[in-house]
């Protein structure tokens, strides 16, 4: 195959959007733009991005932020495991590395959080080390210039593009190299149809002569989730909503939520679970059902609003009287509306 280097990067020069942080590519700010990248798209990012650096501008205030304070930061983004070891690394970078970002591709790769691609992400783009960054994209645009139908999740598929990336990789322009190929994958060869016809590669891409490039690249069958349903219990008092703290291990760990039980309750059988918890709370209000898909789970939600004069204190909740402080996770998204009305119209 003809090296695809010279026309990738001279379609780059061309065509490469102006980013912030490909604009002001600092380590941290290709560091944390890149694990804001997971699983996100670019269009998501940017507000989040900016209002991030702007509160948090260095590894010494994200180390020092508070960890309720960091996921409202991070709310509406999602897996907050993401933003979890983002603080834990920043505290690692305080005490081993000064406060910097080191710049050695092993030492980057031992920091919570920061696997391979995130690694050669930093360290190419920011230090100009010849690392590759293989991530979904390149997957996709090596998978389709080799015609190469290997199960992409696969480690000998990703350590065979790994080496194809690293004998394509000029060493004097690595982090624009890797930024190219993934600039390439999000703008021209997306997922489903490729704008082949766009593409400074078409010339020597093996799918697009074969005619395979849609069908590309080959994942195996997903897996059914788990359907688990959830009764969610909004609960309001004259000292605000009533929020629960989730285990500090498993799914969306350490995070607040409105007050859920497990399992399709009855009307009858939430009352009865409310009244455990607060005697003289009663139900108001149906809520709508909804459902939100994690990646092997799927939660199907119903619930009810409920009202209550009691104000003690519970372990393992608070009283909030603002949404201000507090992270919402996004599987509860069709019930935020309801936590930010009155006690004249909870029900509406």
């Amino acid at each position: 195959m003809l090296s695809i280097a010279a026309p990738l990067l001279g379609w780059f020069n061309k065509n490469r959007r102006s980013l912030p942080f490909r604009d002001d590519p600092t380590p941290y700010h290709i560091w944390i733009s890149e694990i804001m990248l997971q699983q996100t798209r670019m269009t998501a990012v940017l507000p989040y991005y900016d209002r991030f650096i702007r509160e948090l501008p260095t590894p010494a205030d994200l180390a020092l932020c508070d960890t309720d304070r960091l996921h409202k930061l991070w709310e509406g983004l999602g897996y907050y495991s993401r933003a979890d070891n983002l603080k834990k690394a920043a505290q690692v970078i305080m005490e081993k590395f000064g406060g910097k970002l080191p710049s050695d591709y092993s030492e980057l790769l031992s920091l919570p959080g920061i696997g391979p691609y995130t690694a050669g992400a930093i360290a190419s783009i920011s230090f100009g080390i010849p690392a590759p960054a293989v991530d979904g994209n390149v997957l996709r645009v090596f998978s389709r210039l080799y015609n190469d139908r290997a199960d992409i999740t696969l480690s000998v598929t990703k350590s065979r593009v790994t080496g194809r990336v690293i004998d394509e990789m000029p060493k004097d322009r690595a982090g624009d190299f890797n930024q190219a190929l993934m600039e390439l994958g999000a703008i021209l060869c997306v997922p489903g149809e490729p704008k082949c016809k766009e593409c400074p590669l078409s010339d020597r891409c093996r799918a697009y002569a074969a005619g395979t490039a849609a069908s590309l690249p080959a994942k195996p069958d997903k897996k059914p989730r788990r359907v688990v349903a959830i009764t969610v219990l909004l609960v309001h008092s004259p000292k605000g909503w009533l929020l629960q703290k989730r285990p500090p291990e498993g799914l969306l760990k350490g995070m607040w939520q409105p007050f859920c039980v497990n399992g399709a309750l009855t009307k009858n059988d939430a009352n009865k679970i409310l009244e455990n918890l607060l005697p003289d709370a009663h139900i108001t209000g149906t809520l709508p059902q909804a459902k939100h898909i994690f990646t092997h789970i799927e939660w199907q939600l119903s619930g009810f609003i409920a009202e209550t004069e009691v104000r003690k204190d519970i372990d393992g909740f608070v009283w909030a009287d603002t949404m201000d402080e507090y992270a919402i996770p996004n599987a509860f998204r069709a019930y935020k509306p309801y936590l930010q009305k009155q006690k004249t119209n909870l029900s509406e």
